[in-house]
């Protein structure tokens, strides 16, 4: 290459990152990603250009991506800090807090005098003494003591005072749930008694330890179904879909497939209202596990500290308890399979293998659950490794086997956001549903949810904007060291 040419390159490269740079403060990260890629392609030996990328996988929830990335910044400038800050975050939101400590360590050598990275420094020192405590003081999943068992909240009084939402009796109703619905929307919370009564007939009415880890649903000719997407604590929306779409009842059927809590800041509201539902029409309300029901991504992204603040520590406990009883994956009819995250690293999975599953206990960083709840698509044919770090990346070809395999028509499933709230790939064979309107307060994007008719099944897709909520951001009971990166 001419040196004319090289110099153009770099001139080109320049304008690409500023462009770039544009796209991300106006949220349009996938854009942003774009840009800083042509920019790459143009003069990869510019650590900025794979920070700055770097950034935006970050925004997008891509950690793995961001990792490598940011780990290429490095490499080509070992003295850049802003490479090692964004590694460092990229480690904190996979949970990966010893590794975030290493980078947030040497930005501080890097930069001895800077307040900022010496207060990074000390919220990632801190929180890694704390995960330290925690495995210290912590047993085995197997050996761990079933909270619910130990709850009886019959013996919990009501004060006469108490005006919320009562449940009279042994059985959740529907004139309950509205109350109890009305009350959250006005920001009150309901009687710790009613909390408890909620989840524990959940976690019973859904006769979760018999039931395998696939469901399968039948939906009769004529009947619709709707899936939803992640809601992620987004309350508002959630009532907002009940409106567009209509209660669950037993006509009006629903599966919310997996993410229901962490980021959004009322997710104690968003499960108790579906755990509600769930006992009210235990045939009519499906909850798939997301990679967000669990202890770990509660303990970062919020559901935690909101359960403590809301409600207690005991529910943390119970929570953590009864999402580990919830299934990976529904069939409807026989041709609808439905996950929340995606496919497997190898070909040949059955339906069966997947009901077999062994589902109750934290999920583990490898093999059909973390694939089931972590894995996406990816345009290109064959497998790759996954953007975010956990679980893979799968093709069409994927697709198109492992339906062929079992005999299904498609593959819907969510844990992406989207700005149009969907998107259809892999030949039309693969729906992604998200169903958290400008996620995050930020993102811009529209919300979704797919309404199936019997017999045909066809999908259905439903769009819908953002509505208002009151003024508590997202994450705002997620740990301090989150919270300084948002």
């Amino acid at each position: 290459m001419s040196g004319t040419d090289e110099s153009t390159n770099v001139k080109r490269a320049e304008e690409l990152k500023t462009a770039a740079n544009e796209a991300f403060k106006a949220n349009k990260f996938s854009q942003a990603i774009e840009l800083y890629s042509e920019a790459i392609e143009l003069n990869e030996s510019n650590a900025v250009y794979w920070a700055n990328r770097a950034f935006a996988h970050t925004k997008l929830e891509e950690y793995g991506s961001a990792i490598s990335d940011a780990t290429k910044a490095i490499e080509l400038d070992p003295r850049y800090s802003k490479g090692y800050y964004r590694r460092g975050v990229a480690h904190l939101a996979m949970g990966k807090f010893k590794e975030a400590l290493k980078d947030f360590q040497q930005l501080k050598r890097l930069c001895p005098n800077d307040p900022d990275a010496s207060r990074k420094l000390k919220e990632c020192e801190k929180a890694v003494q704390k995960i330290k405590f925690e495995e210290a003081i912590s047993v085995q999943d197997s050996e761990r003591r079933s909270v619910a068992e130990t709850i009886d909240y019959k013996c919990i009084e009501v004060d006469a005072q108490y005006t919320g939402a009562r449940i009279e009796g042994d059985s959740v109703t529907l004139d309950f749930v509205k109350h109890m619905m009305e009350d959250f929307k006005k920001q009150k919370c309901i009687h710790k008694r009613y909390a408890y009564q909620i989840v524990l007939q959940a976690r019973e009415l859904q006769l979760l330890k018999a039931m395998p880890s696939l469901v399968d649903v039948t939906v009769s000719d004529g009947h619709h179904f709707t899936i939803c997407g992640d809601v992620h604590g987004q309350y508002y929306d959630l009532l907002n879909i009940f409106e567009l779409n209509g209660l669950p009842s037993e006509e009006n059927p629903y599966l919310f497939n997996g993410d229901f809590v962490d980021r959004g800041s009322f997710s104690v509201e968003v499960i108790l209202t579906l755990f509600a539902f769930k006992c009210l029409y235990p045939n009519a309300m499906y909850l798939a596990r997301g990679n967000h029901e669990s202890r770990g991504m509660n303990k970062i992204y919020g559901f935690e500290g909101e359960v403590r603040s809301k409600l207690s520590d005991i529910f943390v406990e119970l929570f953590a308890e009864v999402f580990c009883y919830l299934p990976l994956a529904h069939v409807i009819n026989g041709k609808v399979f439905v996950v929340h995250g995606g496919l497997f690293s190898t070909d040949g999975v059955k339906l069966d293998e997947i009901r077999s599953i062994d589902r109750f206990r934290e999920p583990p960083e490898e093999g059909l659950m973390c694939e089931i709840l972590w894995s996406d698509p990816q345009p290109q044919l064959g497998r790759g490794p996954s953007k975010r770090g956990v679980g893979l990346s799968f093709g069409a070809d994927v697709t198109k086997r492992f339906l062929e395999d079992n005999n299904l028509s498609l593959v819907v499933r969510s844990h992406e956001v989207k700005d149009e709230g969907y998107e259809i790939d892999h030949d039309g064979k693969l729906i992604t549903v998200f169903s958290a309107p400008n996620y995050c307060d930020q993102m811009g994007n529209k919300g979704a949810y797919i309404r199936l008719t019997a017999p045909e099944l066809k999908p259905d897709i439903k769009t819908f904007a953002a509505v208002p909520h009151p003024d508590v951001k997202p994450m705002a009971y997620a740990n301090n060291f989150m919270r300084m990166f948002q």
